[in-house]
């Protein structure tokens, strides 16, 4: 099966880390559940406790854009307005 690795990485302002990650949190379970979802894993950096990282697996490109569209991206993207420092997102394939 081919599939489309995603990694996000989500910084958040010093004073905004748990509002962050509460939010982050909240899109686990309900991204998990989506169509093409093949993984949907949070992490938090051990030495840097702003800094997260979402390691996904999506079964397509369009599948994968189904879910940046979703409502509740849209809502953790309000509830976290000027809380978060950088956001970066890369698409890769896994090659080995």
């Amino acid at each position: 099966m081919t599939k489309l690795t995603i990694v996000a990485n989500i910084v958040a302002k010093p004073d905004s880390i748990e509002l962050v990650k509460s939010e982050l949190l909240k899109l686990i379970d309900v991204t998990r559940g989506e169509e093409g979802c093949i993984n949907y894993d949070l992490h938090q950096d051990n030495e840097n406790p702003a800094h997260f990282v979402f390691y996904e697996n999506w079964t397509s490109r369009a599948l994968l854009q189904a879910h940046l569209d979703n409502t509740h991206l849209a809502a953790y993207v309000k509830a976290t307005e000027g809380a978060v420092e950088s956001f970066t997102l890369n698409e890769m394939t896994q090659i080995g």
